[in-house]
């Protein structure tokens, strides 16, 4: 582990002791980019999360980051159906849109202008470094674009638009928090010495395990292998009885030899809060067939309430519009606001 990571992971400790103390004076912001329907890796990995938060008395706020889909693709086609999709699983996973600010990035202009002065603290050097663009860029097979190149000044100003001073993410996205630091750093020592604007948030890392597809790969949209939190109880029980095991009847539980079925093991795991070598050993000779049945009723069982939630609420698309049109509403404001003081650090209100 880099010296980098234990330091974060140090003063990650360190925030969450002092957030559990005291949760009134946190603010947190966490997102989605809306290119698909959110699925179960996303929802151990930081809905839960997300919610527990809320529901601790933390001043939590969701972006739904719509411009950043164009970072890497060519199109929009079905951005407002994934973005409504969004809102509703939020809601369903148990997001209170009273207690949790959800908004679109492309609805709130004053966070946008941020990235002006923000892309002026910052070398290109830097951004060629972030792993998560190189990544990115490697993994769309695209030229660079510019607006890849800047995503992190852009997650900057999402995260300090409304001076979160609190960002859960897994350690993939330390470098993000690393440079929207740095970035508030910067600004409050050239512009705002006197009276410094922007906090410098800390990244609270998630110890959520890497939730792995039904293939044994990462869980991905992309490649599949995800159970959609939206998903009809027929729909996944098809993705797991298709999904591969291997030759060996006795089903143990081995990441390494055997990713496949150690992969419905921990799916299992997760949704059961069982140790999935203890469901290895309670299946063991009854074979893939026995496993797969179980991960499906497990998954189907856990899922449930969400997906009756989910449908309840979908019955009425107008008031998930509406809630959606709320959160700009508050976020377009916070963003004049902290917009209005970075021109006065700046000299710029003539």
């Amino acid at each position: 582990m880099s010296a980098s990571f234990l330091a974060a992971k140090k003063r990650s400790d360190a925030t969450l002791a002092k957030l559990e103390a005291d949760p009134s004076k946190f603010t947190m912001l966490t997102g989605d980019r809306p290119t698909g329907r959110l699925h179960l890796g996303h929802y151990f990995g930081s809905i839960k999360e997300r919610v527990a938060m809320q529901n601790r008395g933390v001043n939590t706020n969701i972006i739904i980051a719509d411009y950043q889909v164009i970072t890497d693709r060519d199109t929009t086609e079905h951005i407002e159906d994934n973005v409504l999709n969004l809102v509703l699983d939020y809601m369903a996973a148990g997001i209170d849109p009273t207690k949790t600010m959800i908004f679109t990035h492309s609805a709130v202009p004053a966070e946008n202008q941020l990235m002006l002065p923000f892309l002026s603290l910052v070398t290109e050097a830097e951004l060629h470094r972030n792993p998560t663009v190189k990544s990115e860029m490697e993994a769309s097979g695209h030229a660079l674009t510019g607006l890849l190149l800047t995503y992190p000044v852009h997650q900057a100003c999402d995260i300090l638009f409304c001076k979160a001073n609190v960002v859960p993410i897994g350690k993939d996205n330390l470098p993000h928090v690393e440079i929207t630091r740095t970035i508030a750093r910067r600004f409050n020592e050239r512009f705002a010495k006197k009276n410094p604007v922007f906090p410098e948030p800390s990244a609270i890392l998630s110890d959520a395990p890497e939730i792995p597809g039904l293939d044994g790969r990462k869980m991905s949209k992309s490649y599949g292998n995800s159970i959609m939190l939206g998903a009809t109880a027929e729909e996944t029980a098809k993705l797991i009885k298709k999904s591969p095991t291997d030759s060996e009847r006795t089903i143990t539980f081995d990441p390494i030899n055997r990713p496949q079925v150690a992969a419905l093991l921990t799916t299992a795991g997760l949704v059961t809060g069982r140790d999935p070598q203890e469901i290895a050993d309670e299946i063991g000779a009854a074979g893939a067939g026995a496993l797969k049945k179980y991960v499906t009723d497990s998954v189907n069982e856990f899922l449930a309430p969400h997906r009756e939630r989910r449908a309840e609420l979908a019955k009425d698309m107008d008031s998930i519009r509406d809630i959606l049109h709320d959160g700009n509403k508050r976020a377009n404001a916070i963003a004049e606001e902290t917009l209005d003081e970075v021109r006065s650090a700046m000299g710029m209100k003539y």
